[in-house]
């Protein structure tokens, strides 16, 4: 073989080898029950950009059907996990089973939580004060929420669903009283059925501590580390703050918050 070709040879192996290693990691993450959800696009908008900052070049694709909270945690923390990660509140036991990013995505606001009200009851929980007068309503929650032990540790009734959807049909038909959302997905739930005729409760805020988080698959160290390093990049230049202003500083402001009474409760299970 002559010296040329060898040349050749050697600089197309080159090129197919740099090739390989640009093509990104897939990351997948569980396609989400509740599509009108706002939150989805920001937070995916989010990892974009916060994984724009890491070593290693990643995508980003959801699985074909949809997850139910539970079940995604469970393949998530599966030795051959299908998805790569996920975002949802923390408590203990996740944190145990599965590995967090420990970076807020919501800045605390999934705590912040308004209620849903059929229409014709929006002046129903006027009078409540405290806690114990909240208690003698009925809330509605996902079975699999870490917000159901909340709101019961704090001594208020929850019904719970195995399905979202249903909580809705649960309120509208007098099943439940009102459905506790927080600050980010209120606004867009209500718009998606509003064909129900409900309503946002005007007077009432309830907040426990809490945080959402990304969370992976605890043999995915470097992934949890290109993460947090993009997350941390993206605080420190400022365009972590200005996505977060731009998605959900309106809503802020229309909800009037210092204008509510403010119902504190504690969160057992919020890990140190």
């Amino acid at each position: 073989m002559s010296l040329t070709r060898r040349v050749l040879l050697a600089g197309a192996g080159l090129l197919s080898s740099i090739e390989v290693a640009a093509e990104p990691d897939t990351l997948i993450y569980p396609r989400h029950e509740a599509l009108q959800d706002a939150q989805i696009g920001y937070i995916l908008a989010l990892m974009r950009l916060a994984l724009t900052r890491s070593k290693r070049r990643y995508k980003l694709s959801q699985t074909a059907s949809v997850m139910v909270q539970s079940r995604a945690l469970i393949e998530l923390s599966k030795p051959d996990a299908p998805v790569d990660v996920f975002w949802t509140m923390t408590n203990r036991q996740r944190e145990q089973t599965l590995l967090p990013i420990r970076i807020p995505l919501e800045r605390g606001l999934i705590g912040w939580r308004l209620a849903l009200v059929r229409r014709a009851d929006r002046e129903r929980l006027r009078e409540v004060r405290r806690l114990s007068d909240l208690a003698a309503f009925k809330a509605g929650q996902m079975h699999d929420w870490p917000d159901t032990a909340i709101l019961r540790a704090n001594g208020l009734t929850v019904e719970t669903s195995t399905h979202y959807q249903s909580l809705f049909q649960m309120l509208a038909l007098g099943r439940i009283d009102y459905f506790p959302r927080s600050l980010i997905e209120i606004t867009t739930e209500l718009e998606a059925y509003r064909h129900l005729d409900l309503a946002i409760e005007p007077n009432l805020l309830l907040y426990y501590p809490t945080a959402l988080y990304l969370f992976v698959n605890p043999r995915r160290p470097l992934l949890a580390a290109d993460l947090t390093e993009g997350l941390e990049a993206i605080q420190a230049d400022g365009s972590f703050e200005r996505l977060f202003r731009q998605q959900f500083g309106p809503l802020l402001a229309s909800h009037e918050m210092a204008k509510r009474q403010v119902l504190r409760l504690h969160n057992p299970e919020l890990p140190p």
